[in-house]
């Protein structure tokens, strides 16, 4: 029998096809379109995210050949995807990356609340959160919160689609109004944030115990599937990809080489004293959380790079970083590129890239070595923060369509002067997705095991020890180039802003 595995991201929808062994069979993939209306706002139809969604499960059931057992998905996270009581869409998705909530956000900043809002629920917020888009659409669309009924998140849109329960599973729950402890909404971050008033549109969270539906009988036959077909809310994608790498224990890591870089820790405990930064979620294995951090930008900053350079793809980018010694001959390239600033390992809004120390010795490969530099030093500064001692992990995951650049998976590994791996599987989100479905319906007892069974070891690359050494001195200047450009980020953001 086999297994359909959905994973719906910022820009692909890919629904996965798994025999009994994990192993893949078929795939199908469509693009979705992020819509930008307006400078700073990242929007999605969502009735499109759902028509793509079921082109690619019916292609896969059309491959088929024999019958399903169970649909599993995973999606992207964040963002606010409001329906009204029928279920439909009271206009586009607000998604994660959006940045129509950063002045919010910062009156948040400047006043603690963000502060105090960590020490209950373990995550830094940004603009791209409920929190901050309720308060936007308060002040500038309050006819459409009128409308809304719920808040989902792709992940629960798709859902609702396939059973008809409005529902949202703990991980996209976590941020920002879970009590992290407890597991549950929490009334004082609501009061915290001035959106008591809210609570109404939070739909009920699905714990891990608790995370299957019946797939409906309307969309059963839009599908070509039997109805009441079990269908599995796993957590959303970032947490279903740490699960599909195979860190799943505590202290195990990976790093997501997408549109986000996400640098993940897997922990036993929640501490709530540090500085605050990156998000704190409660995984699939119960009793753990996943330290996560992702970045707003990421591999679209190899894109950019390849498109001013004039190169073909991004493996021609990393064929010239290859020909380039570490430091890039003294260049320090920051790539905080989002127009919503950067949230993690630091919360900036007004946050925005360079590339500093360029003179007529630099050529391409310079700019092109540099740029992976800087994006894997944010690796480097996200595990740091991710762990409360600075001690060496084993081995880091790593994934996502940058992580098919040999290049980079050793550069990652020279400068974290860690072991890296990619795993065997290219849909790492959806065999994530897999994993949780087997233990949520019962056909494996517990996450460790079924990641032993289904998650294989393509590669490992070894750091290589004196470029480790020199990782260390370019960490330092990195981290002293963006201190350096701390005063020009708000004098720029305040032209902006005029």
């Amino acid at each position: 029998m086999a297994a359909i595995c959905i994973d719906a991201g910022t820009s692909i929808i890919k629904a996965v096809a798994y025999d009994d062994q994990g192993t893949e069979i078929t795939l199908a993939r469509r693009d979705t379109k992020v819509l930008r209306p307006e400078p700073g706002l990242s929007e999605q139809d969502m009735d499109s995210v759902w028509t793509a969604t079921v082109a690619t499960v019916h292609t896969v059931v059309e491959e088929l050949h024999e019958p399903v057992r169970f649909i599993s998905l995973t999606a992207q996270g964040d963002g606010c995807w409001l329906v009204d009581a029928d279920g439909r869409p009271t206009g586009p998705a607000i998604l994660w990356n959006d940045a129509r909530g950063t002045a919010i956000v910062n009156q948040w900043r400047a006043a603690g609340v963000l502060t105090e809002a960590f020490r209950i629920n373990g995550s830094q917020s940004f603009a791209g959160l409920p929190n901050a888009v309720f308060s936007w659409l308060q002040q500038r669309d309050p006819d459409r919160l009128r409308r809304s009924y719920k808040s989902l998140c792709c992940n629960g849109w798709i859902f609702y689609n396939l059973t008809g329960e409005m529902a949202i599973d703990e991980s996209d729950a976590s941020v920002p109004f879970f009590d992290v402890r407890e597991r549950r909404y929490s009334q004082d971050l609501l009061r915290l944030y001035d959106l008591e008033w809210a609570a109404r549109l939070l739909p009920e969270v699905l714990p891990n115990d608790r995370r299957v539906g019946e797939l409906s009988s309307t969309t059963a036959a839009e599908l070509g599937l039997p109805a009441g077909l079990p269908v599995v809310m796993s957590p959303y994608d970032v947490a279903s990809t740490a699960i599909g790498v195979g860190a799943v224990t505590d202290g195990q890591a990976c790093s997501i080489l997408g549109t986000t870089i996400c640098t993940e820790v897997v922990m036993n405990h929640v501490n709530l004293e540090g500085e605050p930064s990156g998000l704190t979620l409660p995984f699939g294995p119960p009793g753990l959380y996943l330290r996560s951090f992702p970045t707003l930008a990421g591999t679209e900053v190899i894109h950019w790079a390849v498109k001013q350079l004039g190169l073909n793809d991004p493996a021609h980018l990393g064929r010239l970083a290859g020909n380039v010694n570490p430091g890039s001959n003294g260049l320090c390239f920051l790539p905080y590129f989002s127009p919503a600033g950067e949230r993690v390992p630091f919360l900036n809004t007004g946050a925005r890239g360079s590339l500093f120390g360029l003179s007529f010795e630099h050529g391409r490969e310079h700019i092109a070595r540099a740029v992976l530099e800087g994006l894997s030093l944010v690796i480097r500064e996200c595990l740091a923060a991710a762990q409360e001692k600075p001690s060496p992990l084993q081995i880091c995951g790593l994934c996502g369509g940058g992580a098919n650049s040999d290049v980079w998976c050793q550069l990652i590994a020279d400068t974290i002067g860690t072991p890296t791996f990619r795993p065997a599987d290219q849909e790492v989100g959806a065999k994530g997705a897999f994993i949780a479905g087997l233990v949520a319906i019962g056909e494996k007892e517990h996450f460790a095991g079924a990641v032993k069974d289904c998650v294989k070891v393509r590669d490992t690359f070894a750091p290589d020890k004196e470029r480790h050494r020199q990782y260390d001195e370019l960490f330092e200047q990195f981290i002293a180039v963006r201190k350096s450009t701390l005063p020009i980020w708000k004098r720029m953001a305040d032209d902006r802003n005029r």
